[in-house]
């Protein structure tokens, strides 16, 4: 078998202490204005579609369910009980480099039927960010950006997090988290009300 040290886990620590430090900068450069309007149109909409690929989309997941916690009508595009979209409807897409195919694609059909579209991506400038009405901007490193992220810590620069797009789906994650934690404010609701409609059957 194979000996592996682990007295130090050095990049480990590093990860989370530069994921942290990432996390604080994150906050500092958010757009207020562009929260605001994602708030407001979050509330406004009938309806909430959340959509994304790969681990993007698992965050979506998570934060739709904590939406159907706090009472809005909430649905993951590309489940068999997800109801069609309507201009009356919200649909928030994420995509770290915005360019995404898939994400990009249905953003497109999702704003041509007249739903307002909310876009959560590093990269304004992208594909998404041109066609959405909203743009939460998450600075940080996607998996399209280029760089080696072993050779890097290998040599001691951690100038960069952790390999492919974990930096922005981690950033996503908290900012939505932060997103549900200010809804739960600005609505008034309490956590048993968020626990009165947690699933009772799993």
């Amino acid at each position: 078998m194979k000996e592996i040290h682990l007295s130090e886990c050095k990049f480990l620590k590093s990860s989370i202490l530069l994921m942290a430090v990432h996390l604080e900068k994150l906050a500092e450069e958010l757009d207020n204005d562009s929260i605001k309007e994602m708030l407001t149109e979050i509330l406004n909409a009938r309806r909430v579609f959340v959509l994304g690929a790969g681990r993007s989309g698992l965050v979506g997941r998570a934060f739709a369910m904590r939406l159907m916690h706090l009472g809005l009508s909430s649905h993951v595009v590309g489940e068999t009980t997800t109801p069609a979209v309507s201009d009356e409807d919200a649909v928030i897409a994420i995509s770290g480099s915005g360019q995404t195919r898939s994400v990009a694609d249905l953003g497109k059909v999702a704003k041509d039927i007249g739903a307002t579209v909310i876009a959560i991506t590093s990269n304004k400038e992208s594909k998404l960010g041109n066609l959405a009405d909203v743009v939460a901007e998450l600075p940080g490193r996607t998996k399209e950006d280029a760089g080696g992220y072993l050779e890097r810590h290998m040599r001691g620069e951690y100038s960069y997090l952790t390999p492919l797009g974990t930096s922005f789906e981690t950033s996503a994650s908290v900012f939505l988290d932060a997103v549900i934690a200010e809804l739960i404010y600005i609505t008034g609701a309490s956590e048993a009300d968020l626990k009165s409609r947690h699933t009772n059957i799993e």
